[in-house]
């Protein structure tokens, strides 16, 4: 059964974050059956009230008592588990690679004013270059092209800050670009993503958000030459969240990930609240090839690091949420994926489809993990394709 928590703020003194909801993620096969022991998630977005409306999929991780196992601070340095630019090239050998001036778009519902500022900060800590409007490499819109902030929104400012947070990690030359939904249902949304598919230069639309359950295709996830990238959701199993279930976008899943003394320096784990399942929409022909056991499109094509505590992404997002602060869910994944697919070069067609071909050897396989009960292949982890993690996680552009 279901155990629903509200978190009312993340450090005592910090800015409080009212009506977060947290839930229980893969502790069985489907989420109503989730188990009161098992790890908690705080959703940066409250659930959506009513069917045509998404949830953006930002996560920060909570003890079993519902309180936050990271607290905002000043500094980014005290999260040490927590992931850096430095972190994410190397986990995915993205060291020294450029996007030659291609850009990632990130659609969002509602505004957030100081994206860019709360962004600029994140980029010098780390020694980044700048992206900022002036030098053409951020750029903001509104749904309909304009300069107008839609309302705000505290829980997707945080969604806002962690997917370019994300971007600028995987790949600091990437250009940037923001285009901020009036509301969070279905049809402001996807008049943003058609938006951003306009804009010149965008190889990439990164959707950290969905709904569930049973949503038909729609048109506006649907860019042929465009990588269309979705996060699968962080309640585990379940039926499939959209848009990652749509037969036209690239399904991001998640895993856990830890530092360690290996090659690579880095061990990845399916994460238990990374959404998988078989969706209501037609299986694409690439995904004949995976013995995914559903008849309909699976997720998730392919994954990465969205574990909050393991893996999660250490953000700057002061006047959201007070500082610098820990987020993961497959929200930090899906801006990851598409910042690969822009630094590849490669997103022609239905970019989906390369990391099902010859060039699978080119992702590291996730093979231990799950995120529920119902067994091999839509829950546990195994060599080639699984739920959680898809076809695995990138080493490298070359699978892309």
């Amino acid at each position: 059964m279901n155990r629903k928590l509200i978190f009312s703020g993340l450090a005592a003194g910090a800015l409080a974050i009212s009506g977060l909801s947290a839930i229980i993620p893969g502790a069985s096969a489907m989420p109503a059956q989730h188990s009161q022991a098992s790890r908690q998630v705080i959703h940066a977005c409250a659930a959506p009230a009513k069917p045509g409306f998404a949830q953006c999929h930002a996560v920060t991780a909570s003890d079993a008592s519902g309180k936050a196992i990271v607290r905002q601070s000043s500094k980014a340095q005290p999260f040490a588990a927590g992931f850096t630019p430095t972190d994410v090239q190397k986990a995915y050998n993205l060291t020294g690679l450029s996007a030659s001036g291609r850009t990632v778009a990130i659609v969002d519902a509602f505004g957030y004013p100081n994206l860019e500022s709360d962004l600029a900060t994140y980029r010098a800590n780390y020694g980044l270059p700048a992206c900022t409007t002036s030098n053409g490499c951020f750029k903001r819109m509104d749904q309909n092209g304009g300069s107008t902030n839609p309302p705000y929104d505290q829980g997707w400012a945080i969604e806002q800050a962690l997917d370019v947070d994300a971007v600028s990690a995987a790949c600091p030359d990437c250009k940037i670009l923001v285009v901020q939904a009036s509301s969070n249902s279905y049809s402001d949304l996807g008049t943003a993503v058609n938006r951003a598919a306009m804009q010149p230069g965008v190889s990439a639309i990164s959707n950290s958000y969905g709904g569930c359950c049973g949503i038909h295709d729609m048109s506006a996830w649907n860019h042929a030459g465009i990588a269309v990238v979705a996060s699968t959701g962080d309640s585990g199993y379940d039926t499939g969240s959209y848009p990652a279930s749509d037969d036209h976008v690239v399904a991001v899943g998640g895993t856990s990930v830890t530092r360690d003394s290996s090659t690579r320096g880095y061990h990845e784990t399916a994460w238990s609240g990374a959404g998988s399942g078989c969706g209501v929409n037609p299986k694409p022909a690439w995904q004949s090839k995976a013995d995914t056991h559903c008849s309909t499109k699976a997720s998730a094509d392919v994954s990465a690091a969205a574990d909050p505590s393991l893996g999660g992404l250490v953000i700057y997002c002061g006047s959201a949420c007070g500082g610098w602060a820990q987020y993961g869910g497959t929200s930090e994944a899906s801006p990851i994926i598409g910042a690969v697919y822009t630094l590849s070069g490669n997103t022609t067609g239905y970019p989906a489809k390369m990391a099902y071909g010859k060039k699978k050897k080119f992702l590291y396989d996730v093979t231990s993990g799950s995120n529920g009960s119902c067994g091999v292949p839509l829950c546990t982890a195994r060599t080639g394709w699984d739920g959680p993690t898809g076809m695995g996680t990138p080493h490298g552009v070359l699978a892309f």
